[in-house]
């Protein structure tokens, strides 16, 4: 079952302040990792801890430096809804200018 990427307006204005280059390797990502099976935890694909979960978004998907936070909607339909985008560098992370506690 393929899933819908849906990006959230906070999601959409921080992918549009990322380079050109970051954006189309995000967006290529974004498409083979979370169209199918989103739910399923792998190597740059994981579960938030539940303290965090209140900061930003049920899953996180990494890539490089860049970190993806969405959530799963299964009904009506599937749809993955890109809740942030943001980067991480050490133990911070920071998303759309702003720097979120870890």
């Amino acid at each position: 079952m393929a899933y819908r990427i849906r990006f959230s307006d906070a999601a959409g204005e921080q992918l549009a302040s990322l380079t050109a280059r970051d954006r189309a390797t995000l967006l290529d990502r974004i498409g083979r990792q979370l169209t199918h099976q989103p739910t399923v935890e792998t190597r740059n694909r994981k579960r938030m801890d539940p303290d965090r979960r209140m900061l930003v978004a049920a899953w996180e998907l990494r890539v490089g430096d860049l970190r993806v936070y969405y959530a799963v909607e299964e009904k009506p339909e599937p749809v993955v809804v890109i809740v942030a985008v943001g980067i991480k560098v050490r133990e911070r992370i920071t998303i759309g200018g702003k720097d979120i506690k870890p």
